[in-house]
């Protein structure tokens, strides 16, 4: 399967579905953090290329309502956030999962399809991650934990937080690997 991992600097989950052989591709502004398949390069230039399945996290700075206190002062860029996750959604490719946390896209375009939280796949924290689904089923946990603490939300102000808090637990890439590809066979 050819699938597209749009809006990923890291490559946890293009890796994740390359190592159950798939054709899998990260696209993102800025070159990966892990050498493999990546198109540094605007994701919208990239839809057309033949994909099987995309799965896209839009940037959150413009959608998340943990930013609800700044909403009055950025609706130019909240809305080309909204328009940037229309596109994605609405491209032309057969399975589609676009994820975000908690955010406007929920009152805007429309409510996720899941939410899911990282000790449902092995990781004992708590980071609300929504998912809008096309032609791909829920995502069902691998492995609950306890000792949900809320790492992500306490992280320090610094001027790499914001990657820090975008990347895609291990444990959930290998869901979306492993359950997902089950879709296409």
């Amino acid at each position: 399967m050819r699938i597209l991992i749009a809006c990923e600097f890291s490559g946890i989950v293009r890796d994740a579905f390359i190592a159950r052989g798939h054709d899998a591709w990260s696209c993102d502004l800025l070159p990966t953090e892990r050498s493999g398949p990546h198109i540094q390069d605007d994701v919208l230039k990239h839809l057309d290329d033949g994909w099987d399945m995309m799965i896209g996290h839009p940037p959150c700075t413009h959608l998340a309502v943990s930013g609800a206190r700044w909403f009055s002062e950025k609706y130019i860029e909240q809305q080309a956030a909204l328009d940037f996750v229309s596109d994605l959604m609405d491209a032309n490719i057969p399975m589609i999962a676009i994820e975000n946390p908690i955010s406007i896209i929920s009152s805007h375009i429309r409510k996720p399809d899941q939410i899911i939280q990282p000790w449902m796949f092995g990781h004992g924290e708590t980071k609300a991650t929504c998912l809008w689904l096309k032609n791909l089923p829920l995502l069902q946990p691998t492995n609950i934990v306890d000792g949900r603490e809320a790492r992500i939300h306490h992280m320090p102000p610094g001027p790499d937080r914001w990657k820090e808090r975008s990347r895609t637990f291990q444990g959930i890439a290998n869901a979306m690997a492993s359950q997902w590809e089950a879709v296409h066979e």
